[in-house]
Formats: structure tokens, sequence, C-alpha cells
């Protein structure tokens, strides 16, 4: 009994992790140095002009190619780390390995919990209130346990540590949850003696007042942030803590001084000598209150009567008939490790995990300066790298959500920060694809999507490549493209060919495809073939296939599996007219937004027909934020111009983007123009027009 005790502690497993962790960073920082590197792929170099006044005039400022640009990248972290410390001399990107001043994160705190975000649209009723759709934001629910938390944690931790600068450190958020298994990893990675501190920074401001029956436990004051610096040399600026302690009365503590005050308050004559405080120093405080007393006792609190007065004594006897003098609200003092003067989160913030900026302002303050680079590898909202661009540090910030890179995108634009690369994993599913090591070939794993749509699979034989399969039913050819490919125009093309040609032809082909070109819609609107259907394969699906396993059967069953339409938008035909000699004005303008099936998203079932009433009458009213590049060279989509709900400088509404944009840009022989819209959901679709 004793030894199975053992055997299932925690204690007895971190060991192992460890072990494991350690062995997981060496095969990824030897595959970085045999070449073998992840790049990021940048999908959009944001210069935040958002639409104020429905015409944009601005000039982007020319930049330098060996300027410094701050960068917001989706995927996971542990894919975006290797990137950065490979580095992409393609894209500019040196290796980061040793150059973060910097890291802040705030992981999941292995809360056993789902986390919802609330997605407000216009109303579907006569009444026309909000509706409310409530998407499933991230899960902090691990397979295993807290030890499949330690794992994931582990070779990130250490990662961080190479990136870090000889000068750097670290700071991780995290709760009572798992804080202290946490820390022994970094004890780990980062040594016991590196070991700065353990902050304790408040959640909130509960009143419990009247809510104690049934309590079995204290309220949770706080979180813990534990510090470790990369080496002896790491920065360390001394915060001041901001201390608003209000001011209260205090009794005197010298015999002589509470006798003698307490006489002359009374109206009885003093004897000279016996004060502490000097006879005119006590007549002038006790006058003092007098006044205040007299006055302004029911305008003003004696904090701000001090206050307004420069800073004045107070004596008076209180109701113990003793003599007490007043100590002045305290505004700062030398910032200790309890940070209870300021509130970690902002609830104000509708996202689950948004940081007050104040309480990062103090973390950025205190470990870094100036022009340093600042990163955050879970970033939720973007507290991090809006606040880091305030007070002029240089910034990366990554996160694994749709959304939230979303709201950061949108943060960012709204502060009007510097230009910034918004970038993801180049070969995102590839690279999932060849961590997961749940099947050996791509055509073992095609074979799995095939039986997941309900395809039959050819065998070997008869497709050497394996990723076709066929149904009965209407006699369809089923095509599961590569993770390892973009599914573009050429891929259509061949599925058209095979549907002619193979094992004597097809009435339809279904492509079913993981990753596509930025002009698949385009591609799928020019072929016009209605024997011809794209669908996407769900992201997640190797992440879920890694917990079914030979029983992926059982997944098909479970009806979590969807297969969706691509979402495609539409515009009108662009106008355009004559400002002057050198400019024109382009006017363009959203028509129709086409969402993929409400059953692919993670939504409960009334959100999902509260969804399609809105497809069915609003649609443009799921479009989140649209940006344009009036001069896309094919390569780089330059976000010249942006809109997004919430953005009430242009419009009253908060629950739509202004559907026509104006923009006088100067005159070009042959114009691309790129249009980018994201809906609420963090699905992107692309409209490419020639002029």
């Amino acid at each position: 009994m004793h030894k199975n005790i053992i055997m299932d502690s925690l204690i007895y497993e971190l060991p192992k992790i460890v072990d494991e962790g350690k062995k997981e960073v060496e095969k990824i920082l030897e595959r970085i140095s045999n070449q073998s590197k992840l790049a990021l792929q940048t999908n959009e170099l944001v210069l935040p002009a958002k639409d104020t006044n429905n015409l944009w005039q601005g000039r982007i400022t020319k930049m330098d190619k060996t300027d410094w640009l701050n960068r917001l990248i989706y995927g996971d972290n542990l894919l975006v780390m290797q990137a950065l410390l490979a580095g992409d001399k393609e894209s500019g990107l040196e290796s980061m390995r040793g150059k973060i001043d910097l890291i802040y994160i705030d992981p999941p705190f292995d809360s056993k919990a789902d986390y919802r975000t609330k997605i407000k649209l216009p109303g579907t009723d006569l009444e026309q209130k909000p509706t409310v759709l409530e998407q499933f934001a991230y899960s902090d629910t691990w397979e295993h346990g807290t030890v499949s938390y330690l794992k994931m944690l582990y070779p990130r931790l250490a990662l961080m540590r190479e990136l870090l600068s000889e000068n750097g450190s670290i700071y991780v958020h995290i709760d009572w949850h798992v804080g202290h298994y946490v820390k022994i990893l970094l004890d780990s990675i980062f040594d016991k003696s590196n070991f700065r501190n353990e902050i304790i920074a408040r959640r909130v401001n509960k009143n419990l007042q009247g809510q104690f029956d049934g309590l079995t436990s204290l309220n949770s004051f706080g979180d813990s942030v534990l510090v470790y610096a990369k080496s002896k040399n790491s920065k360390f600026n001394a915060p001041q803590k901001e201390f608003y302690r209000k001011g209260y009365w205090h009794a005197f503590k010298q015999p002589a001084d509470r006798a003698t005050m307490r006489y002359e308050l009374l109206g009885v004559n003093i004897t000279t000598g016996q004060w502490m405080w000097s006879k005119e120093r006590a007549y002038k405080a006790i006058e003092n209150y007098k006044k205040y007393s007299e006055n302004y006792i029911d305008k003003l609190t004696i904090d701000q009567y001090y206050l307004e007065n420069n800073g004045l004594e107070f004596i008076r006897i209180g109701r113990s008939g003793m003599p007490e003098y007043y100590l002045p609200p305290k505004k700062e003092m030398v910032c200790d490790s309890l940070w209870d003067d300021i509130i970690a989160y902002d609830y104000s913030n509708e996202y689950l995990t948004a940081k007050s900026e104040n309480f990062l302002e103090r973390i950025i303050e205190m470990g870094s300066n100036e022009n340093d680079i600042v990163v955050d590898f879970f970033a939720g909202s973007g507290t991090t790298g809006a606040v880091a661009e305030k007070l002029g540090r240089k910034w990366i910030m990554a996160d694994l959500g749709k959304p939230s890179a979303l709201i950061m995108r949108k943060r960012l634009i709204d502060q009007n920060a510097k230009p910034f690369l918004y970038q993801s994993i180049g070969d995102y599913q590839k690279e999932i694809f060849a961590s997961s090591k749940t099947y050996r070939t791509v055509g073992d794993l095609a074979n799995v999507v095939l039986s997941l749509y309900g395809a039959i699979p050819f065998t070997e034989d008869q497709n050497a490549s394996r990723n076709l399969g066929y149904i009965k039913e209407g006699k369809i050819l089923v095509m599961a493209d590569s993770p390892n490919k973009l599914t573009g125009l050429a891929t259509l093309k061949r599925a058209q060919e095979l549907r002619e040609s193979f094992m004597g032809g097809y009435n339809k082909v279904v492509v079913l495809g993981w990753n596509f070109t930025y002009d698949i819609t385009e591609a799928i609107q020019m072929l016009n073939d209605n024997k011809l259907e794209v669908l996407v394969i769900p992201p997640d699906l190797i992440d879920k296939l890694k917990k079914y396993g030979s029983k992926y059967r059982e997944l098909a069953e479970s009806g979590k599996i969807r297969f969706s339409s691509l979402q495609y938008l539409t515009i009108k035909p662009v106008e355009v007219s004559n400002v002057s000699e050198v400019e024109e004005r382009l006017e363009i303008e959203l028509d129709n937004y086409v969402l993929l099936s409400p059953d692919n998203i993670p939504l409960d079932n009334d959100s999902k027909e509260k969804l399609k009433t809105i497809i069915k009458n609003d649609p443009l009213s799921l479009i989140e934020y649209w940006s344009i590049d009036p001069d896309y060279d094919g390569i780089t989509f330059r976000s010249k111009w942006q809109d997004y709900r919430e953005n009430k400088e242009n419009d009253s509404d908060p629950f739509h983007v202004v559907q026509r944009a104006k923009i006088i840009t100067p005159k070009v022989k042959n114009r691309k123009i790129c249009i980018k819209t994201v809906d609420v959901f963090g699905f992107e679709s692309i409209v490419i027009k020639d002029l």
C-alpha cells in the first residue's frame, strides 16, 4: 500500500518529467544546429492607421530594412521559440538566442477548467437586444492531470532560458494549483541560486461580509510571480510602490505628551517643558483641526483637506478622551514582494485573462530598460506588448488562440503602436504532424482522415500515395491533402483530373485540406465547378488523434469532428476617382460574407441557432476586423487602413465595422488591392482585385 502511494505521487514523477524534458530540449537544439529550421511566415505588416472619419489620407513612413519590428505571432509557443532561436535571414530575423532581456509569462494554472469568452453581436429579436454567444476560449485541463501540465511546461521554460540574455530575467505568473511544482522546475532549469523573489500579486478586492456560512477555507488573496535571473548580472530596477494608505489618527506615545496636550485641549494651562512637540507646533496643530471641524468637516475628508492645503498637522481629542495626532496618507514607499497596492487583473476587460496595465508596468520597469526586448509567450489579451510599447521597449508576443491574436492586433492599432509584424509558423500543420509521433507517414494520416470523413480508402496498390478514397453512394471521389502542403489551384485542378480519369471516373470530387493558399477562394470561384467541393480538415484534429490513437473511430462516432466549407468574402466593384494629377481616391465596399458551417465552431446548441439567424439576416456583422493594402505586391500584405468593431471614432455602432472605405493614395499604372477580413471567431478571408 505504501509503495502504491509513492508510485502515484507527483514527487515520484518529477525526476522523470525533468529527465524527459531535458531530452526533448536536446533534440530541439540539435535540430536547430543542424539547419533543420522552422520559419516564421509574415501574414501582415501592420501599419496602424485605424479609420476615424471614413477617409484615409495617411502617408506611411519609409522603414529601413535594418529597423527592428515588433512581432505578434500566432501558434504553439514551443514552435515559436524554436523559430526565434533558429532565426531566419530571409524574413530579417536574426537568431534571438541570448538576446531577450525580459520574459513575462502567464501560462494556464492547471485549474481543471475550460474557459469561455463572450461575443456580442447584433440582436436577432424584435427588441434588438445584443446577441451574446459564448465561445470556447481555452482549456486548462490535461489528459494525465498535473503530470501532463508539467511535461508541457518544462521544455518551454528551458527554451526560454536559451533565449534570455545574460542580463535577462523571467517572471512566471502562477497560482496555488501548481506554483510549488513549477518552482521546482524553475530551480532545475535556472539553478536555485538564481531565484530572486516570489512576488505576491493581489487578484481582486473581495468583500466577504455576511458570506462566511459554509466556507471551508480562506479567500485566495493573490497569485505568485516567480522571478528568476539568468545570471548574477541580470537587470533590476528597484520600483517605488504606490501605496494609497489613507490618513489615520494615532495616540501620542509619550506620557508627558498625552498629559500636557490633554490639559491644553481641554482648556487647562500647560507647564512649560513637558511637550515632546514644541509648544508652538502643538498650538498650530490644534488650531488647524478646529478650523477644519468648524468649516469643512461636512464637505471634505480630512485627507482631502490635508492634500488641498499642502499638508497640515492636526491634533484632536479622540473618542477615548486622549489626544491624537493625524498621520497623513502615504503615497509611496520602497517596493517589497507583497504587491497589495495594485490589482493584477483588469476586470473591466472582457477578455478572461487580461492583466492590469499598472501591474505589467511595474514588472517591465523592474526587469528592463528602454529599447530592451520584452517577450510574452502566453500573451492572451496583449497587455505585455501594449505596456512595453508605451514604455519604449521592443516586444514579441505569441499565443495559440486566434481570438487572442485578433484582440491583440486591434488593441495595438487602437493605441497607435509602431508598425509591427503579425506572423505564424510557416508550416504549422506540418510541424504539428512532425512533432505528434502518432503516425509514421503522411499516407497513414490521410487514411485516418478519409475514414473520419466517411470515405473508404483505396489500397496502396490502387493509390500509392494513399490519399484517395471513395463514397459508394453518389460515386464520390475524396482526396485528403497533406499537412505538409498548401492546398491551392494546382491541387484543385489535379482533383478535377482524377475525378474524370481515376478508376473509371467519378460524379464528384471532394478535396479535404489542412492549409490553403491565400487565393484559394479566387481559385474556387474561377473554376466554378459544382462537381468540386473543398472542405477544411479541423485544425485541432491531430491533437485529438493523439488522445484516441488507434481508437480514432470512436472520435468519428463522438460527433466532435466536422469538415467545414471555406468561408469567403465578396466586395462590390472598386470605385476609382481622380483627386489630383498625382493622387486618386479608391472606394472599397464589403458586399457579403459567407461563413463556414456553425457546426465547426465551439458553441453550445443555443448559440449555434442564434448564429444561424445572424448568418441569414446580417452576415457582415460577423466581420470583426478588416484591413486594406492598396498596393499589394503579392508577397507581403501591408495593412495600411483598418477598421474593427468597437471603433466608435467613425460611427456609433459597436456591433458592425464600417462597410465602405475611402482611401486617397498616389496614382500607379497597375494596382493590386488586397482586402483582408477576420471574423469574430478568428477565421480569415482575403480578396485580391487587379485594377
